[in-house]
């Protein structure tokens, strides 16, 4: 496939997982001591999504911007959970993955459920543009890696998106943080799409 498909980009995920590793690590330890499980740290992010998406229904953005802030660790915690157990596995990955999507469209769901109520169609729109762009940034990337494609680049994976989405919540400008969304994670989906591309052709031994 060539040094394209070879090398393993790094995102900014990985930037905070290593940055805060001396973080997370003794606290998932601390867990795991505990008992608590991975799956149960998986499930608890999701429902503080679930809470968050119901305070956005009733209009109080900024607690649901920071119910939503707190639960962000989650995402790192359940992860270097199941490393530190030894319980790592396929399908706990699986399900982490499932899990953080299902919280996203939640999240989504419910921002588009308060602008129908107000009927501002225009913030619909950018609504249903953000998700789209958004569950298309990870599909591209799971599609290119099941046919042996590098999809792992781009301007806006997941932990960008809340970094642009949280603080807007917060200081109740939720649509600034949706255009920004909608723009930049479907900009990030063509790039995964040309990055798969150009793999492609080199794989074939074609000059583009």
């Amino acid at each position: 496939m060539g040094e394209l498909i070879n090398k393993e980009p790094k995102t900014f995920s990985d930037f905070l997982r290593a940055t805060f590793k001396g973080i997370f690590e003794p606290i998932a330890a601390f867990l795991t001591h505990l008992g608590v499980k991975p799956d149960a740290v998986t499930l608890s992010g999701l429902f503080g999504h679930i809470v968050a998406g119901y305070l956005v229904i009733g209009g109080h953005m900024t607690v649901a911007g920071i119910v939503t802030l707190v639960m962000a660790p989650v995402d790192f915690l359940d992860g270097t959970m199941a490393r530190l157990s030894g319980k790592s596995s396929k399908l706990g990955a699986f399900v982490d993955s499932v899990t953080d999507r299902y919280s996203e469209l939640i999240l989504l769901g419910c921002l588009l459920a308060y602008f129908l109520q107000k009927q501002d169609w225009i913030s619909c729109l950018g609504i249903y543009a953000a998700a789209a762009g958004s569950i298309l940034v990870s599909y591209i990337r799971s599609k290119a890696e099941g046919l042996g494609f590098n999809a792992k680049i781009g301007l806006l994976s997941r932990v960008e998106r809340y970094i642009i989405l949280v603080p807007a919540m917060i200081f109740n400008y939720p649509m600034v943080g949706i255009w920004i969304i909608a723009v930049l994670a479907n900009f990030t989906a063509l790039q995964r799409i040309w990055y798969v591309r150009q793999q492609y052709f080199a794989s074939i031994g074609r000059k583009e």
